[in-house]
């Protein structure tokens, strides 16, 4: 195993020559070929370069992070060539006979099959998944901005300075509470009220007494198989204060002109209609296809019992559905959390509040697409982003841990 702190030595030693000339020609290949690139990106990583025009901060920071991730696999295949070695020197010391070539290579693919089936997939994930991620994350702790980008200027490692600004600069303060607290109220409410709907509406079709359940059901699905852009760009015309047939043709019988575009109030109240209206057809084909499966025997031993319709509710029905869709469930508030596309294609966000760089009905995500596309905060935005990952992160774990399903996986 000392030996092998020279790749390949310790097979040679161990008489296992093709392995040792195989490993030694794979270690200096590697080092050979990536030690300029990961010297460069690992300096490059710690310092975001010291020449301005000439080092360009954003391409070192991710030459720095594949370097990482190349020198990593480096090292795996250093420590597997240490204990290869010393668990050929154990099979030597018990007289254990060394297996051909032939047999070792058998072995090999019979046991490395599902690594090799993996290994394609997980590097696909490195560099697709990973990379990026760590690059956001490193924006988050940069000065990057409209006034200070390469490779006109060089960036600087600031530490949490941008998440102190969200805490403590005025402009940034005031805004980041503001879009924080109606994203929150815009996931609770316009997801709670999507979720009561669809629950109602499959409850009320699913009763014995109602006939055409099939008509019925097509037409409340209806909205769901109309792309969600284009039942948004509708509804942002018929919103319209000025020509909008909500206001033209319906309010205007009652005197009522409505300012859905241009108040934040009234703003806010249209999308999460809008929300309500997109988003119940899932949850009722999701609740349609769970209160199917509920045993009739239950209810006809709740009837026997003398149970009223809100306990076979409360008591049958209620559990079976949550038992069934909680994870489903909690992915609907995870995703209007992030809900990008109603917000921005009602209103782009608007209207403008005094004294905020995000509009009146701007959530996390969008406020985030418009500091890096818009201003150019890019640090700010990775700085959000980061905490909005946290944030969905520890919801969806915790709510989860609490769901009857996840708490059942498993025990049968």
């Amino acid at each position: 195993m000392l030996l092998s702190i020279v790749p390949g030595l310790g097979q040679l030693y161990n008489r296992r020559f093709f392995k040792g000339i195989l490993i030694f020609i794979i270690a200096a290949s590697f080092l050979v070929t990536t030690w300029n690139y990961i010297d460069i990106g690992i300096w490059g990583l710690f310092t975001l370069g010291t020449v301005p025009r000439e080092h360009h901060s954003i391409q070192l920071l991710i030459q720095g992070l594949i370097s990482i991730i190349v020198l990593l696999f480096g090292i795996s295949f250093y420590i597997y060539n240490l204990l290869d070695a010393r668990s050929d020197a154990k099979a030597r010391e018990v007289g254990r006979p060394k297996p051909t070539f032939l047999k070792a290579a058998g072995d090999f693919y019979d046991k490395g099959f599902p690594y090799f089936m993996v290994i394609p997939g997980l590097i696909m994930l490195l560099f697709i998944v990973v990379v990026p991620l760590a690059f956001m994350i490193g924006l988050a702790f940069t000065d990057y901005n409209q006034y200070n980008a390469p490779p006109r200027n060089l960036l600087n490692w600031v530490g949490f300075d941008n998440f102190v600004s969200l805490v403590n600069v005025d402009i940034w303060k005031d805004t980041f509470l503001s879009v924080f607290t109606w994203t929150v109220v815009w996931t609770v409410v316009a997801t709670t009220l999507q979720i009561v709907l669809g629950l109602f509406l499959a409850l009320l079709v699913n009763d014995k007494r109602i006939k055409f359940k099939r008509t019925i059901r097509t037409v409340l699905i209806l909205p769901w198989a109309v792309p969600a852009f284009v039942s948004i760009l509708i509804f942002s015309a018929l919103f319209n204060p000025t020509f909008g047939a909500i206001n033209r043709d319906i309010l205007s019988q009652f005197n009522l002109m409505i300012p859905w575009l241009t108040d934040p109030f009234w703003a806010k109240i249209a999308l999460i209609m809008i929300q309500t209206w997109l988003g119940f057809p899932f949850v009722f084909a999701l609740f349609t296809g769970v209160l199917q499966s509920v045993p009739s025997d239950m209810y006809e031993a709740a009837d026997v019992d003398g149970g009223s319709r809100w306990q076979k509710f409360r008591f049958i029905t209620l559990p079976h559905v949550l038992f069934a869709t909680a994870p489903l469930l909690i992915m609907q508030y995870a995703q209007n959390f992030n809900n990008f596309n109603i917000i921005y294609l009602f209103n782009e966000g608007n209207p403008a509040v005094r004294g905020q760089n995000a509009g009146g009905t701007d959530i996390l995500i969008s406020w985030v697409y418009k500091l890096t596309f818009e201003t150019n905060n890019y640090n700010m935005a990775a700085a959000i982003t980061i905490i909005m990952g946290i944030i969905i992160s520890a919801f969806a774990f915790f709510q989860f841990r609490k769901t009857a399903s996840f708490k059942e996986e498993g025990r049968y």
